[in-house]
Formats: C-alpha cells, structure tokens, sequence
C-alpha cells in the first residue's frame, strides 16, 4: 500500500478545485452576501454556515457513492436539474418583486425575519438543491481518490472542504453586514436585487436546457 504522502497530490488538487468552486459566484455566494446585507451579520453568518454544511452534506454523500447513483440512473441527474432550476426560479421571482418595492424587503432573506435556524436551514437549502454543487462534489472527489486508496481520505478532503467552506461564507457575511455595506445596499437595493433576479433567472434557464 502506498504511503500517505503518495495521495497528498489528488487531495490537494481535490481541494483546490473546491475552492474556486466555492469562490465562483453562484446562489450560496449570493444568498450569503444578500442575506448579510438586508438581515444583519448574524443571519448572514448563520445562513453561511447552513450552505457550509449542506456542501458538507453533499460531499459525504458523494464520497458515499452519490456518484455510482447518478452515472447509473440518467432520471435522477434529470430530476436533480428540474428540480435546482425550480428553485432557481423561485429565487428569481422573489429577487424581482423586491426589486419592484420602495420598502427593504431582502429576497435572499427570503422576506420576513427568521431565527438563526431558520436562516441555517435556508442556507443548507440553498447548497443541498444546487445541481452544480453536486456535479462539484462529484468532480472533487474523483479528483481527490486515485484507485487502491484508504478510506481516510474521503473523510479528510470533506473536512478541510467543509471548514474552508464555514470560513469563506462566515468571512463573507461578516464583511457585507457592515454599516458602510448596509448603507450602500439601502441605496442601492432595488437595483441589487434586480440584477440578482435577472441572474437568477438565466442560471435556471440555462440549467433547466442544458443536455449535460
């Protein structure tokens, strides 16, 4: 068997390709910084933490053979997709009817205040029926396990994954809740929240047509 040392290699290409995944902009990212910035620090950082653990999730599930699932049954990718560009259109429609109204009313909040595990559960949410996510998942950890290896490494690739993940979004909504980014997100709200639901609108689009 082969050293510890021998599969330092994949793992750390694994976890690079995690983090520009995690850094690219998508709905965790943006329902991170849009919750940070219409609910406070708390919320952002709680609802960061939720998308942390729902990537968590999926990258255990993965490792758990997630992938054998969806390379052996093509319905279930096409579900996934349907149901991830739903969703996609949900938060569309949302983002869009803020951007309509005068008041503050945060779409990525998901409107009225909730309790720090209700912005958990959103977050874990928002990660768990995300499509790209789980292709992610799926490319980290073939990336990550070369044939023969121990069962340990599975485990260490989702852990240093999941804690980077609960750093970056914690980081996130620590600095988009500040007053100078929620004054700056008062006044131009409406047209935050307008390019969001345009964004939203096209991932759902694009994700719902695609053949791959």
């Amino acid at each position: 068997m082969d050293s510890p040392p021998s599969y330092l290699p994949g793992m750390l290409l694994a976890y690079s390709a995690f983090v520009l995944a995690t850094v690219s902009p998508g709905p965790a990212v943006l329902a991170t910084l849009g919750t940070a910035m219409g609910a406070g620090r708390r919320a952002g950082v709680m609802l960061g933490l939720g998308v942390a653990m729902g990537s968590c999730s999926l990258g255990v599930l993965t490792a758990l053979g997630l992938s054998v699932v969806l390379a052996s049954y093509a319905g279930a990718l096409i579900a996934i997709k349907i149901a991830g560009g739903l969703y996609l259109l949900w938060l569309a429609f949302k983002s869009l009817r803020s951007a309509t109204r005068r008041q503050p009313l945060p779409a990525m909040a998901g409107g009225a205040r909730r309790g720090a595990l209700g912005y958990f559960a959103r977050g874990w949410a928002v990660q768990i029926s995300n499509p790209k996510a789980i292709l992610a998942w799926i490319a980290i950890i073939s990336l990550g396990l070369k044939p023969g290896a121990p069962h340990w490494v599975a485990p260490v690739i989702v852990i240093a994954c999941t804690l980077t993940g609960m750093a970056f979004y914690s980081l996130c909504a620590v600095v988009f809740s500040s007053a100078a980014m929620a004054r700056g997100y008062a006044r131009a709200r409406r047209a935050i929240d307008g390019v969001l639901g345009v964004f939203f609108m096209l991932a759902a689009v694009k994700l719902l047509t695609s053949k791959a």
